[in-house]
């Protein structure tokens, strides 16, 4: 099945160089580009891409923005994988939080692209845990309750942690010593209770609250 990916970044040779790489896939096609972060809901609706290369730093509507609209308008939005020149940005972090589904540095390798669109389209959020703990460090605010309203039971509990840790979950089964299946209703579960979109928003979630502590 081919993956379509819209990409929205204001500086042409980025999009140009992010077009030669995406389209260089077989399993992978652009549909759409855009400049600016106000075209990405219509473009979205009309072209219905499964990932969306999102430039975080845009003159008038950044990702930030974008993402939140896309999120708020879309019943069945795309993945979000957000484009940006610096890791260690309050932009990122924001973004984020927002709903995106992770980041890419515009100096990423070719390869790290192109897997990183196919790990955000297969449902899963490309994580990095030193740069979340730095992100959160850096820019997170604290909660005062932790986790408690969520009434995580123990076991996800212990999945949410490994989930911060940067495990997948084949590694979070091999460690705990289930099925992969489990695994993911565990998973399911967890983002069910805090009422985020997926592993990215729920990581941010456990540190913010200070359920995890950033380290490092």
């Amino acid at each position: 099945m081919t993956i379509d990916v819209l990409i929205v970044d204001d500086d042409e040779l980025i999009r140009v160089g992010l077009r030669a790489i995406v389209d260089a896939q077989p399993d992978l096609r652009v549909v759409g580009e855009a400049a600016d972060g106000a075209e990405v809901p219509p473009l979205v609706a009309r072209l219905r891409p499964r990932v969306v290369l999102m430039d975080v730093r845009m003159p008038a509507i950044d990702g930030i923005q974008a993402t939140r609209r896309l999120l708020a308008t879309s019943a069945d939005p795309p993945r979000v994988l957000v484009v940006t020149t610096f890791a260690n940005d309050e932009y990122v972090y924001e973004a984020l939080r927002a709903g995106a589904s992770g980041f890419l540095l515009k100096r990423a390798r070719p390869a790290e692209v192109v897997e990183a669109i196919r790990v955000v389209a297969a449902g899963e959020s490309l994580l990095f845990p030193a740069a979340i703990r730095q992100l959160v460090g850096a820019y997170g605010g604290r909660g005062s309750d932790g986790l408690r309203a969520a009434r995580l039971t123990e076991r996800e509990a212990e999945v949410l942690r490994l989930m911060a840790a940067g495990l997948s979950n084949p590694e979070i089964a091999d460690r705990l010593v289930v099925g992969v299946e489990t695994v993911k209703t565990h998973v399911g579960n967890v983002l069910a209770k805090l009422g985020v979109r997926d592993r990215t928003q729920a990581v941010i979630a456990a540190y913010e609250s200070g359920f995890v502590v950033p380290t490092g």
